[in-house]
């Protein structure tokens, strides 16, 4: 199937962006089908090229005759192979026209990859967009690793330049490649962050004390949840009982201190 070539550092479309009609969006999957019946020719080769079977791409075939209200391939079952395919000229001129898109599409991301902004927003398009189960993730640059036996110490700078510390096996630092420099991010579940008064002076075996400031707190009938604004502008969140809430009083704009273990921080990294 015809690829789209891209010197771009930025990356390269290997599907057009979704089109909302205002009834549903176009799907490039029978596209792409009809594109690969096209080059080779069978209904059958076309299937393993898109990585579907060859049942569900005769099933494609089918829809898109019916639905476009003339044919767009002329196919039959049986065969070597699994019988022989060609588009009709509508369905080449429908094609040529998906194949113009893409160019159109790949010659725009050129464009902006020559922009070293939009190469910088683009990273972080895709960095805003992780989703995760951890309430609290934080984006940081490996400022340290210290490798052990089993197990590494991993240092992070996050915004504010503050150091944010984790622990992990040395098999994950390896296979994550993690090294002074990497960008992370710190995945931190809300129950495992530790709430003290800021003038606490009680020495914790927690790895990580950042102070900040109640920014809100959202009751609930047995827990609450506070979110902190840290010193170097971070958010974080914290569940914790309702007593608490009362006997730290914790209110908004006022100072408290967050502890978090190093075992208790997970760090993920982009693929």
């Amino acid at each position: 199937m015809t690829q789209l070539a891209s010197t771009s550092p930025l990356g390269h479309f290997i599907a057009p962006f979704a089109l909302d009609t205002g009834t549903g969006e176009i799907s490039p999957r029978r596209l792409s089908l009809l594109e690969a019946i096209g080059e080779l020719g069978s209904i059958s080769a076309a299937a393993k090229a898109i990585g579907i079977t060859y049942k569900a791409a005769w099933d494609a075939v089918e829809a898109v005759n019916n639905l476009a209200g003339r044919p767009l391939v002329a196919a039959q079952h049986g065969g070597r192979g699994g019988g022989g395919a060609a588009l009709t000229e509508e369905g080449h001129q429908l094609v040529e026209h998906w194949q113009q898109l893409r160019r159109l599409q790949q010659a725009w991301l050129d464009n902006l990859g020559e922009s070293r902004d939009a190469e910088m927003a683009i990273a972080l398009m895709r960095r805003i967009t992780m989703r995760s189960s951890a309430r609290n993730v934080l984006h940081g640059v490996v400022d340290r690793l210290v490798h052990g036996a089993v197990n590494s110490e991993v240092s992070l700078r996050v915004a504010g330049s503050e150091l944010v510390h984790a622990i992990v096996t040395r098999d994950s630092a390896e296979e994550l490649e993690l090294e002074p420099g990497r960008e992370v991010q710190a995945l931190i579940k809300a129950s495992w962050v530790i709430l003290v008064a800021a003038d606490e002076t009680l020495r914790t075996s927690a790895r990580n004390r950042l102070m900040g400031r109640v920014k809100r707190v959202v009751a609930g009938e047995v827990n609450a949840e506070v979110i902190i604004e840290l010193t170097g502008g971070n958010t974080l969140v914290a569940i914790v009982t309702r007593g608490s809430v009362q006997e730290l009083d914790l209110q908004e704009g006022h100072e408290v201190c967050a502890l978090i273990k190093a075992s208790h921080i997970i760090l993920g990294v982009q693929s």
